[in-house]
């Protein structure tokens, strides 16, 4: 055990200890300093890879969430000139179509029976008279417009040219509509043929 000091060092120690406490704070500070790194290498690192979003620019986060410049969509001038010119063409042959299916397909006539002369002068004008092969279907001359079934299609029913000699035979009047429409309408005909008067297509009840 070390001996105490004479009681002369005393005011010696009174005057040392400011002094040793004024030494002591560089050194705490240097522990200190060893603590914070201590602790801050104990952190979790795994999001520093990447970049966080929210360390992201706001202005780049912006233009991201912004949205696209929507483009003026301006209407296309055929497309319009096609719809005006399609409801030209079913403005002029729905009538007749109406009146064809009326014929065929409803209780208005039975099977043999003659058209009124009404329906017989529209059929002839607007249908018989476009048939690509009209001149071979009148024959001798045209006698009469009758409804009849189909010779070779079971429950089909057809209109049948009369012949003035007795002889009979039937016309399909949808060629007779497509032809109408490419004589009359011969720039926008296939198309309208294509979407309005194809047989499996034309099923429109009037």
């Amino acid at each position: 055990m070390a001996a105490p000091l004479p009681v002369r060092f005393a005011p010696f120690l009174r005057l040392r200890l400011p002094f040793h406490h004024q030494n002591r704070r560089p050194f705490c500070s240097f522990l200190d300093r060893i603590r914070f790194w201590s602790s801050t290498e104990s952190v979790d690192h795994t999001g520093d890879e990447g970049p966080s979003s929210a360390g992201e620019n706001p202005a780049a986060s912006e233009i991201r969430v912004k949205d696209p410049p929507r483009r003026t969509i301006r209407p296309d001038p055929d497309a319009l000139n096609w719809e005006k010119i399609e409801a030209e063409i079913m403005e002029d042959v729905y009538p007749v179509i109406c009146l064809a299916k009326d014929i065929l397909h409803s209780d208005r006539y039975l099977d043999g029976q003659r058209l009124t002369d009404e329906d017989e002068k529209i059929v002839v004008e607007r249908l018989l008279a476009h048939h690509p092969h009209s001149e071979d279907k009148i024959g001798v001359g045209l006698d009469s417009i009758m409804v009849d079934q189909h010779p070779q299609f079971r429950h089909t029913r057809c209109m049948f040219v009369v012949r003035t000699d007795g002889g009979c035979i039937d016309f399909s009047y949808h060629k007779c509509l497509q032809r109408y429409v490419r004589d009359s309408y011969p720039t926008h005909a296939e198309r309208f043929i294509k979407k309005h008067l194809c047989k499996h297509l034309s099923r429109a009840r009037c």
